[in-house]
């Protein structure tokens, strides 16, 4: 195939993937850095329980948990991004390299807390994207029978947040009835299906963090940098 095949292609930024690139990535040796996120203020939020739940199974695979509390968040366009909630929240996506979402559903929808934080997290903070290429598990709980729009949506959400969202999932129905008193969560299918999503979100984040800025790397963004460098020194020439 010669060059004049592909007229439209900048050969200079144009990369051929191979194996070889993602094997010559160093080894990260610290432990997998998973923020935890749920979508309920409730003094007994289900939500928050399965969260802490997923995060003691996490920190038994090896992992190092931090969960944001979104109490006193405020609503989006209603304070500025230096309010002390926003910037803590910030602050561990930045640190995270893989998270987990728990929202309830509500009126078939994940609910209005969850979204919220978010709603927080900019696609871009000057040239770093905070979510880019992290990984995600995503769970909900139901006060009914079992059902998937909280999920579906997060999903969405989760591609549009530019991050790995793993296959596996948990769908926790008649969720009052799966803690008990103390608050942990009771033997059941539905607690060994949050056994396989954390297991599974740990392998994939030991998988993809230390390859996410090459498998993340696009061609369209490489040409556009380098147009934009060319206008810079172009203009500083003038």
């Amino acid at each position: 195939m010669t060059d004049d095949h592909l007229p439209h292609l900048d050969l200079e930024l144009f990369d051929r993937p191979s194996a070889d690139k993602l094997a010559s990535v160093p080894t990260v040796a610290h432990p997998p850095r998973i923020l935890l996120l749920y979508g309920s203020n409730r003094e007994r939020s289900f939500s928050r329980l399965l969260t802490f739940e997923a995060a003691r199974l996490l920190q038994a695979m090896g992992a190092e948990t931090r969960i944001f509390d979104p109490s006193g968040l405020p609503q989006v366009d209603d304070a500025p991004d230096s309010h002390p909630k926003v910037q803590e929240l910030r602050e561990l996506v930045l640190w995270s390299e893989g998270q987990v979402w728990c929202s309830p559903e509500r009126h078939g929808a994940m609910t209005g807390v969850f979204k919220s934080q978010i709603d927080w997290i900019p696609l871009s903070m000057g040239a770093v994207r905070p979510s880019q290429g992290k990984t995600l598990a995503l769970m909900q709980v139901s006060g009914g029978s079992q059902s998937f729009n909280a999920l579906n949506q997060m999903r969405v959400l989760g591609r549009w947040m530019r991050m790995f969202t793993i296959p596996n999932q948990s769908s926790v129905a008649k969720v009052f009835l799966e803690f008990d008193d103390a608050g942990r969560m009771k033997p059941s299918a539905y607690y060994d299906r949050v056994v396989d999503v954390m297991e599974e979100l740990v392998k994939f984040t030991l998988l993809l963090r230390g390859q996410a800025d090459y498998l993340v790397d696009r061609y369209s963004e490489r040409k556009e940098s380098a147009e934009q460098l060319s206008k810079r020194v172009n203009q500083s020439s003038i």
